[in-house]
């Protein structure tokens, strides 16, 4: 389905190699974070589809996913210590929210770093897609919207004053973790398959899918219907389902999850060539399935449109597993994976 020569679908990117004099306000954001997705100083590995590719294990994302989301709770925790004081509605928004973007800004600046030592999928055909020229602040608001969206929702759905860091419930969070993701997917898998099978709301994904080659800043480059459903639609259908099916998900079990899932969304668009699966605690389980997603297969995803696809998981392959969509791998076959050759990944 052409998308046709409106200059909107332009995915030329070309600021970042011109002079900066005609910057605006949204192109120095991408420079003052320094999130830009590679350092056009630093060369990038090319590898034939033939190499190895190199295993990032799972507890090492484990690792890094909960030293992260746990730093704000252990602090929030001593707030409350100190002062015998909880955060009220609008102080844990503005506490959350901030943290949920300097952790996302510092996975950003970890995945540029393994991006230039590892390289990228299908990087021996095409270079990754950048930030387009049409789309330097859209993009910006994209991630502003997710990053302050969650969290607000949140803590109005969750957050309890009366209820401090301390009431965590260690027993259900490796459960809910785990359940979170998969059920997640489920309401994903077929809110996606069908943008992709109906026309009248492929128009919503077709702008998502204008880039072939992402990168993690373009995880929600897309129309405002599909954003609200990426932020806000998705995530809330999985908390009620949870829910309903008894969980306690209490404010900070929620926030964990939600760090695992944005973890996934970042690294699923990144390309990084490593062979590496969104950290779940019911990863064994998925695996023994056959059903454990990896970052090429959301690649593949993007390389394909309308009526065209696979893959429309993005935190497993359950889903394509049972309902049959999911695609072959090319660089990421069993018999490719250099499962020796750990990907050198910093744990914080």
């Amino acid at each position: 389905m052409s998308t046709g020569p409106n200059p909107k679908d332009s995915m030329k990117s070309t600021w970042r190699h011109h002079g900066r004099s005609e910057w605006n306000i949204w192109h120095w954001f991408y420079e003052a974070l320094g999130i830009h997705p590679t350092s056009l100083d630093k060369e990038i590995p090319v590898h034939d589809k033939s190499d190895k590719v190199p295993h990032l294990p799972d507890w090492k994302q484990h690792v890094w996913v909960l030293g992260h989301s746990v730093i704000p709770v252990a602090l929030h925790h001593a707030y409350v210590k100190y002062t015998g004081h909880n955060f009220g509605p609008l102080g844990a928004f503005a506490w959350y929210s901030i943290a949920f973007k300097l952790i996302a800004i510092r996975q950003l600046h970890m995945m540029r770093g393994l991006g230039h030592k590892y390289g990228f999928f299908d990087g021996d055909k095409h270079a990754r897609d950048e930030v387009p020229d049409v789309g330097v602040g859209k993009v910006v608001h994209s991630l502003m919207s997710t990053s302050t969206f969650r969290p607000m929702f949140t803590v109005f759905l969750a957050y309890k004053t009366s209820q401090a860091p301390a009431s965590i419930n260690w027993l259900w969070l490796p459960i809910e973790i785990g359940l979170y993701g998969i059920i997640l997917d489920f309401w994903f898998y077929w809110y996606h398959r069908v943008m992709h099978q109906f026309e009248s709301l492929w128009k919503y994904h077709r702008t998502h899918h204008l880039t072939k080659h992402p990168n993690p800043l373009l995880t929600l480059y897309a129309d405002t219907e599909q954003e609200f459903f990426d932020i806000a639609g998705v995530p809330l259908a999985t908390y009620f389902t949870m829910k309903f099916l008894g969980m306690p998900m209490g404010f900070y079990e929620w926030w964990i999850c939600h760090q695992f899932v944005m973890y996934a969304e970042l690294a699923g668009h990144s390309g990084l060539r490593i062979h590496a699966t969104p950290p779940n605690t019911f990863s064994w389980l998925l695996e023994w399935f056959n059903s454990e997603l990896v970052i090429e297969d959301h690649d593949l995803h993007h390389r394909t449109g309308w009526k065209k696809s696979h893959n429309y998981g993005k935190q497993t392959r359950l889903w394509d597993r049972i309902f049959g969509t999911c695609r072959e791998r090319i660089e990421c076959q069993r018999s490719q994976v250099d499962y020796e050759n750990s990907v050198k990944m910093p744990l914080f």
